[in-house]
């Protein structure tokens, strides 16, 4: 069951790191991205769904 737990931490963890990414690369301001990042750092779960949700997007570059 330890296993379980340790895969679900890490999927956590892994898209909290990949929300803060996305975060600071969105064409926000920077006090929205701190709160953001706040929100993410502090409630892993429910800020990342809030965040994919209602957060603002990643600035997509031309290609």
């Amino acid at each position: 069951m330890v296993e379980v737990y340790g895969i679900g931490g890490l999927i956590v963890l892994v898209l909290s790191i990949w929300a803060i990414i996305s975060i600071i690369g969105s064409s926000a301001t920077t006090g929205a991205k701190i709160l953001w990042v706040l929100f993410v750092l502090l409630l892993p779960v429910i800020g990342f769904i809030c965040w994919l949700v209602f957060g603002p997007k990643a600035a997509r570059s031309a290609i």
